[in-house]
Order: C-alpha cells, then sequence, then structure tokens
C-alpha cells in the first residue's frame, strides 16, 4: 500500500506526541524531508507525495529510533548554529542556542586588529568556527580533550571555510590566508602559551553528576558523558581552566558559559583567582548564561 508525505508524517506526529516529545509535527517534517532530501517548505507544499517503499522504511526506522530517544541532530547529522549548518555526531553535544550569546558577547568586546582567541573545549567547533567567520582578521586556537571531537571540528572546518581561511568580497582572487582555525588535543588549555592570547572563551562542562539522572533521555544516553559533566559539584571544569590561565596577559578578556543558577559561583572564582568579574548575559529565557571577567593586573597575590 502506497502512503502519501502527509500520511507519513500524520502517523509520526502522532507516535511522537503520544511519547511525550516536543514539536513533534516540526520533528516529524525534519525527519521525512531528510529522507527525500526536500527543503521543509516544499514537502509541506506536496502532502500527496508518494513515498516509495524504500522511503517509507527509512522514515520509519528514524522515527524509532528518535522516539527512542536519540537526538534528531544526530539522527540527520547536522545542527544549525548561528546561522550556518554543523555536522554533529555523537562525539560531540549538540550545539545549543544558549551558546550564541557567548558568540554575541565575544563579538560585541573591542580587540586588536588581527587578535588571538583561545576556544577551550570546541566540541563541533561551532563556536571557534563561528568567530573566525563572524570576526576579521581573527585567529582561533580550538581545544578539546577528545580525538574523536577534533574529528568533527576539523571536518567542519574544513566545510565552512576556517580550515582554509577567509576573505572578504574585496580579497577574492588573493592568495588564501593561513589557517584561521588550529586545532590543538589537549586539556582545557595546558601546555599553551597564554601570553598570546588576546580573548578566551570557554563553554566547559558544567553539569553535576547528581543531575545526570534528570536530564532528557536524548541528552543523558546519546550526548557523550565528558562533554556535559565536570563533577560532583559541576564547577570542576572552571576550577582548572581559571587556574591554568594564570599566565594570561593583564586586561585579558575571559567569557564563560555557565549552567543554571552558576553565574554567581563562578564570578567569585574569577575574583578569588586573579579576575576582575565584569557582568553577566542573560540567555532567552532570563537565566544568567555567560560570565565575564578580565585578568586582573598580575601581583604577588594574583601572579
Amino acid at each position: 500500500m502506497t502512503a502519501s508525505a502527509g500520511e507519513a508524517l500524520a502517523s509520526a506526529r502522532r507516535r511522537l506526541r503520544g511519547l511525550g516529545i516536543p514539536h513533534a509535527g516540526r520533528e516529524a517534517r525534519l525527519l521525512l524531508s531528510h529522507v527525500l532530501r526536500l527543503d521543509e517548505v516544499r514537502l509541506l507544499a506536496r502532502p500527496e507525495l508518494p513515498l516509495g517503499e524504500g522511503e517509507r522504511s527509512r522514515f520509519a526506522e528514524l522515527v524509532e529510533r528518535r522516539a527512542g530517544g536519540e537526538p534528531t541532530a544526530y539522527l540527520l547529522g547536522r545542527r544549525e548554529f548561528y546561522g550556518r549548518t554543523f555536522a554533529v555526531d555523537r562525539r560531540v553535544l549538540v550545539p545549543r542556542p544558549e551558546t550564541e550569546h557567548l558568540v554575541e558577547a565575544v563579538l560585541a568586546i573591542e580587540l586588536p586588529k588581527a587578535p588571538w582567541i583561545l576556544d577551550v573545549g570546541t566540541g563541533s567547533g561551532c563556536l571557534a568556527i563561528t568567530l573566525a567567520l563572524e570576526r576579521p582578521g581573527v585567529r582561533v586556537v580550538a581545544t578539546d580533550r577528545s580525538p574523536g571531537a577534533l574529528a568533527v571540528a576539523r571536518s567542519n572546518a574544513r566545510a565552512l571555510g576556517g580550515a582554509e581561511g577567509v576573505s572578504d568580497a574585496a580579497g577574492e582572487g588573493n592568495p588564501a590566508p593561513a589557517p584561521r582555525v588550529l586545532l590543538v588535543g589537549g586539556n582545557l588549555a595546558a601546555a599553551l602559551r597564554l601570553a598570546r592570547f588576546d580573548l578566551v572563551v570557554s563553554n566547559p562542562p558544567y553539569l553535576a553528576a547528581s543531575e545526570v539522572p534528570t536530564l532528557p533521555v536524548d541528552v543523558r544516553e546519546h550526548e557523550p558523558r565528558q562533554a556535559l559533566v565536570a563533577g560532583p559539584t559541576g564547577l570542576e571544569a572552571y576550577e582548572r581552566l581559571v587556574a591554568q590561565l594564570a599566565a594570561l596577559r593583564p586586561g585579558t578578556p575571559l567569557l564563560l558559559e555557565v549552567g543554571a543558577g552558576q553565574a554567581a559561583s563562578v564570578a567569585a572564582l574569577l575574583e578569588s583567582s586573579g579576575f576582575l568579574p565584569q557582568r553577566t548575559i542573560p540567555d532567552y529565557a532570563g537565566i544568567p548564561r555567560v560570565v565575564i571577567g578580565r585578568r586582573a593586573p598580575w601581583t604577588a597575590s594574583t601572579s
């Protein structure tokens, strides 16, 4: 029996909605669009479109995997972030809209003409690559301890232009500049020449181990645990990173994404570790999401 696109979508929507999956209709459309290689607008305009046996089977498989908790981004192999499409899989976290606030905060800071930025814990590379593409002249060093994450970030940099360098329209036809995103394997900011950097940004693991059972199943069962959980308190990654950043030049900005309820604790950590906390930025829900500080002048007590 031949099913139409509209009938298949209705069935999938009921299945996902019955499991309490938010935005079930949109998720069903994304999955079927992926199978049919159509955008959502064209899919919605053709509900009578017949599905072949292979298309029905592939769509049913994806719907069942989503029903089992697998993130839609992993099923599609991609996620939008700051207007660009990034490849993602189980080796990296799915980029969140909250992290776009970190991008906006960095872009609002005045930096030298050709600044060096350090992105600690880059994952898919969404933050490092976005900053390299959005800010002319910037070089970004992006670290991660996961070889798998670095492989995903490298693929994204190549696909989006960060690996080969990016020129504006006026520079078209000139030789390609040096790589704008440099990927480095390592533990946070360890073993780097920190005095070269003009700004440091990080979205590190910030969940406490006790929070894991409360996470949605798609996050709890499918996203990489080491990129989510910092330790017993959730502050461990911040503590290690801030200690490593003692060699930053005075005045160097540090921007950190933080979890709900962590902004005050992270600001206090900065203040006790040779940084001057400056302000926090809320996310779309009004939760303080970005903490901004600067390296204080070196003294006997802060160096």
